[in-house]
């Protein structure tokens, strides 16, 4: 398996990005979020994914163009996505939402018109480091069936709160499905399997073939209460702007809410606060023979801190092999 330096990988994937017609500023800022996988051990959404946004590109065109602000207040903003890639779009929604709550102290900002979205907590890390408090949500096309259905209706929806602290920000971030779909479809290119009881193929039939999930549907996360929270984020992203049922990687709706602590009090005392209660949390006894207790975002964290200091990324061959080959292709003509 092939190994990467940190700034080798960012380079290969800013590479394929900007032969997909990125700029420099546009690619730099998509290879941080696949990196920034790559270093929490989310490999499914990193460098492999660079892959599945080629393909999109050329199934499509580069149908992008610039992403305007629809309508805004002093606290609010609705943003067209310009069918940019959401590590872009849902980047400038987050820019604006911070600083707008840190002028008015609260802001509602929301993006359409765009595709994968990746990591929720990337975005609430951004405003946890200013301080501020942040609710996010993202719909997504139909992969996922309602709780009791074996047909796609939701997205993966991820949803995402975010906290600062005194020390390291609390982050909870958590797809709505009971596989994500950068999961499915790296199974796909490794020739794996699903687990049991994941996904439907396209006769609704239960099924651990990545080929048949990715032509049929995803279950949803914890039964009626995962189909549940992904109905509210559906309709989250539909105040977006995204349309009712989002179509194939288009149309996704962003939404999120930044808050500054100190609307409620003393911001500081509200940040030791959280510290405190994190403390408490990892403190609780354990179950007999079980792992310390964590707080979200505590594995991820941690093994970002170890892949940092290795500075090394390993890659599939065959994903490194199709990499090398996009990283020095043309850009796609529009469609």
């Amino acid at each position: 398996m092939p190994s990467l330096t940190i700034r080798e990988a960012h380079q290969l994937a800013a590479q394929v990005m900007t032969s997909l017609g990125h700029d420099a500023r546009d690619a730099g800022l998509i290879a941080d979020h696949l990196i920034d996988c790559e270093l929490r051990g989310l490999s499914y959404g990193g460098l492999a994914r660079a892959i599945s946004i080629a393909e999109r590109i050329e199934r499509t065109g580069d149908r992008r163009s610039p992403i305007a602000i629809l309508h805004q207040t002093p606290v609010s903003a609705r943003i067209d996505g310009g069918d940019h890639i959401g590590y872009v779009a849902a980047y400038r929604a987050t820019t604006i939402a911070i600083e707008k709550a840190e002028a008015a102290g609260i802001a509602l900002v929301g993006a359409n018109n765009t595709w994968y979205t990746g990591m929720l907590s990337y975005y609430a890390e951004m405003a946890a480091e200013r301080g501020l408090v942040s609710m996010i949500a993202s719909n997504a096309s139909p992969w996922v069936a309602p709780h009791g259905a074996s047909e796609g209706r939701l997205g993966t929806n991820p949803i995402c709160f975010g906290f600062p602290s005194a020390d390291e920000p609390i982050i909870f971030d958590i797809g709505t499905s009971a596989i994500i779909h950068a999961e499915v479809t790296l199974a796909r290119r490794l020739g794996n399997q699903l687990p049991e009881g994941v996904a439907f193929d396209g006769d609704g039939q239960p099924t651990r073939d990545p080929v048949g999930a990715l032509t049929g549907a995803f279950a949803a996360w914890a039964g009626h209460k995962g189909s549940g929270l992904a109905i509210v984020v559906q309709l989250l992203g539909i105040l977006a702007g995204s349309p009712a049922i989002p179509s194939e990687l288009a149309g996704f709706g962003y939404l999120i809410v930044a808050m500054r602590p100190d609307l409620m009090g003393p911001p500081e005392k509200f940040r030791r606060s959280v510290s405190e209660f994190a403390e408490a949390v990892r403190s609780a006894r354990p179950m007999e023979g079980g792992e310390p207790v964590r707080m979200p975002f505590d594995r991820s964290r941690r093994e970002r801190e170890r892949r940092l200091a290795e500075d090394k990324i390993e890659i599939p061959d065959v994903i490194f092999k199709q990499l090398l080959g996009r990283s020095e292709r043309p850009r796609p003509r529009e469609a």
